[in-house]
């Protein structure tokens, strides 16, 4: 089996630029901060799962003034985004650390029941299959892994709407390629998804 690198996505958990549809009932600043908390339990977790190297792709990138002061694990390698819209800046991402020879789980800091269990469960999927998904209950979802790149499981796709996961599926399906399905989780977007907050956050 390939050696495995999570790739996390985030944006620099700032006022005004992260979490904003949480904005009406937490604030900017409030946004911000359950921004950074997610952010710090996506590679946490990450790190703690031990399945393999963690990467953080960073929107602004890594020198921006925006990631400034943000407390970040040294053992987290940073790269930054990239252009386009987030199925090319993901395809970019995918196509680069499968090019370099290892499986890939792509994974964002919205979902906080993605935990090192769960990451650990999709690594182990990925030693059995082409590829592994954790859908999300708002249609899209928190992990894609792969074990080979396909550009259409990246173009096209009407990101942040219900059809994300199941398009995301049809184009593995036509693909050939096998999947494992994990449990579905609970992604935190809008005001009405903070009940899935585990207790303390």
């Amino acid at each position: 089996m390939r050696t495995l690198r999570i790739v996390v996505f985030a944006k620099a958990p700032r006022a005004g630029l992260a979490k904003t549809r949480l904005v009406p009932v937490l604030g900017e600043e409030g946004a911000a901060a359950l921004a950074a908390r997610m952010l710090s339990h996506a590679l946490g977790e990450a790190l703690v799962s031990g399945v393999g190297a963690v990467e953080l792709c960073a929107s602004p990138a890594p020198a921006d003034t925006a990631w400034r002061g943000i407390d970040l694990p040294d053992d987290v390698v940073r790269t930054a985004q990239g252009e386009g819209d987030l199925g090319a800046r993901m395809a970019g991402a995918a196509q680069r650390v499968l090019s370099a020879g290892e499986a890939v789980l792509l994974i964002g800091t919205d979902c906080p029941g993605l935990d090192a269990a769960c990451l650990r469960q999709a690594a182990k999927a990925l030693r059995e299959t082409a590829s592994v998904i954790a859908p999300t209950a708002d249609g899209g979802y928190a992990l894609l892994g792969l074990r080979r790149f396909d550009a259409s499981l990246f173009e096209d796709i009407a990101w942040s709407t219900p059809v994300v996961a199941a398009t995301t599926l049809a184009r593995l399906d036509a693909l050939g390629w096998s999947c494992t399905r994990l449990p579905m989780l609970h992604d935190i977007d809008e005001p009405a998804d903070l009940v899935h907050l585990p207790l303390g956050w």
